[in-house]
């Protein structure tokens, strides 16, 4: 299954046109990026990415188990953040790329403790998307305070 998963990433990535899932999926792989920074992927966690895909992008109920699936892999296999960021800064404008920041903090916060390796990820992809840090800290305190 997950060469198939994987077949099927590296598949769609070949095309020449950046797809609207594909610009999910890279988010949703920050997303798990956040999550597994503090070396564990604690439940509340993941439902937080769960909820915060099926808000924020619109793709249908049946899709979101699928890109779950291929964001978390994704994020497990990556060397760097750039393959992410680089699609993200290059097609969202800045308000997309604001909120996605928020949603990251919403993930770091979801297990209730704010962990140094978390803050550290998050100051590197407030760099690696252009955000601008008063939105940045911005974005943490509505985080913080859901």
């Amino acid at each position: 299954m997950l060469k198939a998963l994987k077949d099927f990433f590296e598949q769609n990535l070949k095309e020449e046109e950046i797809s609207e899932d594909k610009l999910n999926l890279a988010a949703a792989a920050l997303l798990f990026e956040v999550s597994r920074s503090d070396n564990s992927i604690d439940q509340n966690e993941r439902d937080k990415i769960c909820r915060l895909v099926e808000e924020h992008f619109h793709i249908e109920e049946r899709d979101i188990e699928r890109l779950i699936v291929l964001a978390e892999k994704e994020a497990n296999d990556a060397t760097s953040l750039h393959g992410f960021t680089s699609l993200i800064v290059d097609h969202w404008p800045e308000a997309d790329r604001i909120q996605l920041a928020e949603m990251m903090w919403k993930v770091a916060y979801a297990d209730g403790k704010l962990d140094d390796h978390e803050v550290h990820l998050m100051r590197k992809i407030e760099r690696l998307l252009y955000i601008p840090h008063k939105q940045f800290i911005a974005g943490k305190l509505r985080a913080q305070a859901e």
